[in-house]
């Protein structure tokens, strides 16, 4: 069962690009491009940016025992950590 969609607003290129290489420093699975499937540590999640400022992630997948907003809140630190970097 999927969570429900997270939307992050002014997720600028350099931000969504700092975003990407922290989540393969931590061993996320990030395709090339604007739209794919991370996966790592359990967690699959669909990703799609539209290119100027807008993205959304849907967890599609993740451990029976980590709630919808644990894995969110984990998605979440990566886009912190590179705003404004």
């Amino acid at each position: 069962m999927s969570c429900k969609p997270i939307t992050f607003r002014n997720v600028p290129p350099d931000t969504f690009k700092c975003m990407k290489k922290k989540l393969q420093e931590a061993g996320i699975t990030v395709p090339s491009g604007n739209r794919g499937e991370l996966s790592g540590s359990g967690i699959v999640a669909d990703f799609e940016w539209d290119g100027q400022s807008n993205l959304t992630i849907t967890i599609t997948e993740k451990p029976f025992i980590v709630s919808c907003e644990v894995a969110a809140m984990k998605i979440k630190q990566f886009v912190r950590q590179c705003h404004g970097s």
